[in-house]
This record gives structure tokens, sequence and C-alpha cells, in this order.
């Protein structure tokens, strides 16, 4: 019983030095904590932040600077693509007939110059005529502007000198723009200059009215008869 109680005692004893040793260490420990932890924490806490910290308060002299941070991604806006060209909307209305594609396409409001002088011609020199009778001398107004022998440009061919009876001290004369006749031209001369209808005198440079015999016709190869003009090439 003795033995019992003496090794309780020893047990106990080193107990409590145990108790006494960690106390005094905890002691020490929380002592440093206490001495040293906010400076390290600080520091830590400033290391972390450092890089969204605001800039100090520049002094006299010192210009301020501010560093922005982006919380989303950059996205570089990308342009507009450009419309499809208009030739290929009128290539893609799939009409059955010339007639047909005249009727589907709408009559541009305004002109540039170069249109202006396409439509003219076909407007006085056969705005009585078939649609393909005046396709047909739009597309040898368009032949001349591409063929290097005569003007490079529509209205070129057109006020080039005794070549349009229609053309007058170099004047066209006034078009009824309120007309039908001008608004099938405006439509006719777009079709040609987009090449959007074949004819069967493309490639023609020459035409003149069949009630006339004009000497050069028998040196230029026939191609055919529309309507009240003989075609050339």
């Amino acid at each position: 019983m003795s033995r019992k109680l003496k090794g309780a005692s020893v047990m106990s004893l080193v107990a409590t030095l145990s108790v006494m040793m960690f106390g005094a260490e905890s002691s020490r420990a929380n002592a440093e904590v206490v001495n040293y932890a906010p400076e390290a924490v600080a520091a830590q806490t400033a290391e972390a932040i450092d890089m969204v910290a605001p800039a100090p308060t520049p002094t006299e002299g010192e210009s301020e600077t501010k560093t922005v941070f982006v919380s989303e991604p950059m996205v570089q806006t990308v342009p507009p693509q450009p419309e499809p060209a208009e030739e290929t909307a009128l290539a893609a209305h799939g009409a059955n007939s010339l007639g047909e594609l005249v009727s589907s396409v709408a009559a541009p409001a305004t002109l540039d110059e170069q249109l202006k002088c396409l439509a003219g011609a076909i407007y006085f020199e056969s705005k009585g005529e078939s649609l393909a009778g005046q396709l047909a001398v739009g597309r040898v107004v368009i032949a001349r502007a591409e063929s290097g022998k005569f003007p490079d440009s529509y209205c070129g061919v057109v006020y080039q000198r005794s070549q349009f009876s229609f053309v007058r001290g170099g004047r066209m004369p006034r078009i009824n723009t309120a007309s039908r006749a001008w608004e099938k031209a405006k439509k006719l001369a777009l079709i040609a200059h987009q090449d959007a209808w074949e004819s069967e005198i493309d490639g023609a440079l020459y035409f003149h009215a069949r009630y006339v015999a004009p000497g050069w016709r028998n040196r230029m190869t026939k191609l055919a008869q529309i309507d009240n003009h003989i075609f050339y090439r």
C-alpha cells in the first residue's frame, strides 16, 4: 500500500513539475507572442497587400502616380465587317427572266456621276425598247470603258465627241426623273454595271439604228439585232 502511494506521489510530483515547466514555457511563449506578434503580423500583412496598397501621398515636387488594377479581362472590340457587295445581292435574286430581275431590284434613290451617265445613255438611246434592248445599250457603254480603245469611264464614253447623238454641246438633255422610263433605266444601269444578267451582245463596242447604214459597219462583226439597234464587235 505504501509502495503504491509512493509511486503515486512520485507520479504526482512529476506531473506537477511538468505542469510548472510547461506553464513556464507557455508564459515565455506567450510573452514572445505579446512582444513580437504585432510587428510580425504587420510585416506579413504589409507584404501580402503590397501590390494593391494605395501609393503614398506624394511630397511636394513629386508627381502623383496611380496604379490601376483591372479585375476583368480586357476584350478587343472586333471592327464591324463590311456589308456584302451589292453585286452579290443582285446575282442572288435567282430571277428566271430579265423582267423578273428588273422587278425585284429596287431603283436607287440617287446615282453617282458614272452610273448616272450610264443610265442616261440607256434612257435616251433606248427607253422605248425592250428590256433586252436597253440592257444591250448599257453593255456597249461598259464594254467601251473597259476596252482600252475608248475613254475609261462611263461619262468619258458617253460624252466623247460625235459618239452619241443625244449629247449636244457636251451636255445631256434634261431627264424626266419622275418617269417610269427613268426608274427602269436606273435599274438596268445597275444590272449592267454589276453584270448581273447576260446579254447576247456582250463584247459589242458599236451599234446603230437599223434605219441607217454607216460605212464602218462593213469592217465590223455583226453580233445581233435587238429591237431598233444592230450591234457589232
